[in-house]
């Protein structure tokens, strides 16, 4: 089967580590299950993958891709749930296992015709959901789903802002939290992001770092260094700050004085619960909040994909699709 696999990786030329190639067909062992993959999608993650950041080399060669949607072996429609644990691990949480790991970070990942996961890994599709929306939602929109509900406990009428408009885990935030009634606020250096933004519900996206209407209750932080003292400016005493990310790097300065002072809360937050996810499907259901997709390549472009994650060429989901089902 055609695959996209990481074989080398580099921080200044990322994309010479991507190769497409056949691979061996994956067979499960007992208590997991083989999907026909129909859409992925990228992710931050995978880039992070071929520049060598948080994985391992002795892991590579492994196939990346985090996202999935497509069918079971006995033809259902299924999305894969990516965190591969042990929730008992984790006091009843998979992401708190010290050993649970993301899709293509110990196991290969879903840039392929099939991929293989534990069977508890695979949530059904609900019918109202395209593959291609599916497949956005594993990591990015489960991501700002655990950040926004379940660490941030945000209600109606909670102010948030969201850093970097124009990102998977960003745009899934404001589209999120505008459908649960919070007024959300967001920035992005891109004047097309920032009409994005306005488009998906936010009450004003101002250009980053530039002083917001009012001070906000929640911080959806995913950017790091640049945006660092703009979250803790932004903030209300009390308020909290969800880091999920920090692409722009990951040591800024922390002013701990301003977090002690004004009894300010950071939390970190890494990909969600298998519960999570199918909670967040019920709200999709509920308020009819959709993935935002910026457009859909087949595998065979998936270096052009890349590239437009790496120029800031993207707002919202880029979907992958494999080839078609091959005899």
């Amino acid at each position: 089967m055609l695959a996209a696999t990481a074989i080398s990786q580099s921080a200044t030329d990322p994309l010479s580590g991507l190769c497409l190639r056949d691979v061996p067909k994956p067979e499960p062992e007992p208590g997991w299950s083989r999907v026909r993959v129909v859409a992925s999608s990228l992710n931050m993650h995978d880039l992070w993958t071929l520049r060598g950041v948080g994985h391992p080399p002795d892991r590579l060669p492994i196939v990346l891709g985090c996202d999935a949607a497509g069918y079971d072996e006995d033809g259902n429609e299924v999305i894969v749930h990516p965190v591969i644990g042990d929730p008992d691990a984790g006091r009843g949480d998979e992401t708190l296992d010290p050993n649970r790991a993301l899709l293509s970070e110990r196991h290969n990942g879903a840039f392929a015709e099939y991929l293989v996961v534990p069977t508890r890994n695979l949530v059904p599709k609900p019918a109202w959901l395209s593959f291609d929306e599916a497949a956005c939602l594993p990591v990015a929109w489960t991501t700002a789903y655990r950040m926004l509900f379940t660490q941030a406990h945000i209600t109606a009428g909670d102010r948030v802002l969201v850093q970097g408009a124009g990102g998977g885990v960003a745009s899934a935030a404001i589209k999120l939290a505008v459908a649960a009634g919070a007024v959300v606020y967001a920035t992005s250096r891109s004047e097309t992001k920032r009409a994005e933004a306005l488009s998906w519900g936010a009450r004003a996206v101002v250009p980053s770092g530039e002083r917001l209407p009012e001070r906000v209750d929640v911080v959806i932080e995913t950017v790091g260094e640049a945006t660092w003292s703009h979250s803790l400016k932004s903030l209300r005493p009390g308020g909290t700050v969800v880091i999920a990310g920090a692409t722009s790097g990951t040591n800024p300065p922390a002013d701990l004085g301003r977090i002690f002072y004004l009894q300010q809360r950071v939390i970190g937050s890494t990909g969600c619960t298998r519960a999570e996810l199918v909670s967040m499907l019920r709200m999709l259901d509920a308020t009819g909040a959709r993935p935002v997709i910026d457009r859909a390549l087949p595998l065979s472009d998936i270096h052009k994909g890349f590239q437009l994650m790496i120029d800031g060429g993207l707002t919202g989901k880029l979907v992958i699709h494999p080839p078609a089902l091959r005899q």
